[in-house]
């Protein structure tokens, strides 16, 4: 068996989402470099709730006051997808010692293409993308409890909606059989009664949340955090 090992190894590592999926240039070099610059100043520590994602979490301007009680420090950079934020998730979350992790990335599944390394992936390959980054976290921080939260229904991107959907749905199957990881729903808050997004929670792109709309995001997330944490 032993002498297969060094085999087996090289099949795993070539296997791996980080040579699947290598950086092709260092479009977010220094937007990672001034996150962890804020590090010394901001870690994220005792009971701290650490945000990381996209530009959903960036742009949360005041989610300290909209998540308060809790103590929350945000990670987030613009543009982030799954295949991009593997290989900067040590980066982002090393220098904190928070009591659980909150992640939010939408861009796995545009229907546009743009700004984007590999094109559309399919829901599976997130899937498998979001589980090496739980590993990650996890080999960091242990058995830390560790958020999903779901990719939100907008009209920029509600041509695809199906298939994110169905992420959405492979990713809250996944955690619903593991210790410690939490899915957080949202996608029937956001949608209204004909099963359309609701514009008013947006910004003009029609992706972005407003002010309306992050104040429902935070109720949300609150909620499944009383639950959990």
């Amino acid at each position: 068996m032993m002498r297969f090992f060094p085999l087996l190894l090289i099949l795993v590592i070539s296997c791996s989402p980080l040579k699947k999926y290598p950086l092709k240039s260092d479009r977010w070099e220094n937007d990672i470099k001034f996150l962890e610059s804020k590090d010394q100043e901001e870690a994220c520590v005792e009971d701290c709730i650490l945000f990381v994602g996209s530009s959903s979490i960036r742009l949360w301007k005041e989610i300290e006051s909209d998540m308060s009680p809790y103590k929350v420090v945000k990670r987030g950079y613009g543009g982030a997808h799954f295949y991009d934020l593997i290989h900067y998730t040590k980066r982002l979350v090393k220098n904190h010692k928070p009591s659980a992790i909150a992640v939010f990335v939408a861009n796995d599944i545009t229907g546009k293409n743009n700004n984007s390394w590999y094109g559309d992936l399919k829901p599976k390959e997130v899937l498998q993308l979001f589980k090496f980054f739980t590993k990650e976290i996890k080999s960091i921080h242990g058995d830390i409890p560790i958020f999903a939260i779901e990719t939100t229904p907008t009209i920029n991107r509600w041509s695809v909606w199906d298939k994110i959907s169905k992420t959405n749905d492979l990713i809250k199957d996944y955690t619903a059989k593991k210790e410690n990881l939490n899915y957080i729903t949202t996608r029937l808050d956001f949608l209204d009664s004909k099963g359309y997004p609701r514009e008013k929670y947006f910004v003009n792109d029609k992706l972005h949340l407003n002010k309306s709309g992050y104040k429902l995001w935070s109720k949300i997330i609150k909620n499944n955090f009383k639950v959990k944490l």
